[in-house]
C-alpha cells in the first residue's frame, strides 16, 4: 500500500449501510446501462451489468444512440477499440445523455498510449459533461497531466503520490474520478474515499477494468452523489474479486467465480465487508 493511502488522523470508516442500500437501488430499480465499449471485453461488461443487477445494452451505431441511451439510467463509454464512426456515437449519445441528466462514465482506456486515444479522451472530456472518468492509475495519470505512462492498455504507472494525481485530474476535468489500483482511490476534487476491497486476480484477467466501469455505471444510475457511487461500486466489485479468488486455480476459474460471486452478493455482505474509507 503506497504511504500517501496510510490511514491518517481525519481518516473514517463510511457506514456500510451507505454502499448496502445502493446496492439494493440497483436490484429493485434494474437501470438500463446503455454502453458504447471495446469489442474485446464487450460480452464480459454485459454480464457484469446483469450480475451486479442491472439491465445491459450494447448499441454503438450512430443511427440509434440518441434513441436507446434516452430510455437507459448511464452511459459507459469505453475507448478500448476506437473508430472514427465509434467516437462520433459516443459524441451523439454523451449529448443526449447529458440532454436528458442521464450520468455518463469515461472509460479512457489506453489513453496516452496513442494520439488518437488521447486526443478522443480530452475529446470527449471537453463536449460532454462525464460524471466519472474511471481509469487506472497510469491513464488518470495521463489525463491530469501530472506523469503517468501505459504500455498498450496496461497502466505503466504514475510518478507521484496517486491520491493527489486522482485528485488533480477531478479538479482539471471537473469529474468524479475513480482510479483502480492496490487501494483503488475516489475523489470529487476535495473529498477522498479510499477503497480496500479487492484481489490481485483481478489484474491477472483481461477486462476487469472494463466490468468495473459497467458497476460503477450501474450504481451511479441510482445515485445523486457519483462519488459515494463510484466507491461502494468498487467495494462490491472488490468484494466479489476477494470471495472468487478463495477458490480460483487460475485466471479463467477466477472469472467465472467472479460472475457468481458478484451475483450472489447481498447488501448485508457489502454492509459488513466493504472497506470505503472517506479522507
Amino acid at each position: 500500500m503506497p504511504d500517501s493511502t496510510n490511514h491518517s488522523s481525519s481518516a473514517r470508516m463510511i457506514n456500510g449501510a451507505i454502499p448496502a442500500g445502493l446496492l439494493s437501488a440497483v436490484r429493485s430499480e434494474r437501470p438500463l446501462v446503455h454502453h458504447i465499449t471495446n469489442s474485446v471485453t464487450i460480452n464480459d461488461c454485459a454480464n457484469i451489468t446483469i450480475c451486479t443487477g442491472a439491465a445491459p445494452v450494447m448499441a454503438e451505431a450512430p443511427e440509434e444512440v440518441a434513441g436507446m441511451v434516452g430510455a437507459a439510467g448511464a452511459l459507459v463509454l469505453n475507448i478500448g477499440t476506437l473508430s472514427a464512426t465509434q467516437v462520433e456515437a459516443m459524441l451523439i449519445a454523451g449529448r443526449r445523455a447529458n440532454e436528458l441528466g442521464i450520468p455518463v462514465v469515461l472509460d479512457p482506456v489506453g489513453v496516452g498510449a496513442t494520439r488518437f486515444r488521447t486526443e478522443t479522451a480530452h475529446r470527449l472530456l471537453d463536449a460532454l459533461a462525464i460524471a466519472v472518468v474511471k481509469g487506472n492509475a497510469g491513464e488518470i495519470g495521463v489525463l491530469a497531466g501530472t506523469g503517468g505512462s501505459v504500455r498498450g492498455v496496461d497502466s505503466g504507472g504514475i510518478m507521484g503520490d496517486p491520491v493527489e494525481t486522482a485528485r488533480e485530474c477531478a479538479r482539471s476535468t471537473g469529474t468524479v474520478v475513480s482510479m483502480t489500483g492496490a487501494v483503488d482511490v475516489v475523489t470529487d476534487g476535495s473529498r477522498i474515499y479510499l477503497v480496500g476491497n479487492g484481489n490481485p486476480m483481478m489484474d491477472r484477467l483481461s477486462g476487469t477494468g472494463c466490468m468495473a466501469s459497467s458497476v460503477t455505471a450501474a450504481f451511479a444510475a441510482v445515485a445523486d452523489d457519483f462519488a459515494v457511487a463510484s466507491a461502494a461500486a468498487l467495494a462490491a466489485f472488490g468484494l466479489a474479486g476477494e470471495r472468487a479468488a478463495c477458490g480460483a486455480r487460475g485466471p479463467y476459474s477466477f472469472r467465472t467465480a467472479l460472475f457468481d460471486e458478484l451475483a450472489g452478493l447481498a447488501p448485508d455482505d457489502l454492509a459488513r465487508e466493504a472497506r470505503i474509507e472517506e479522507r
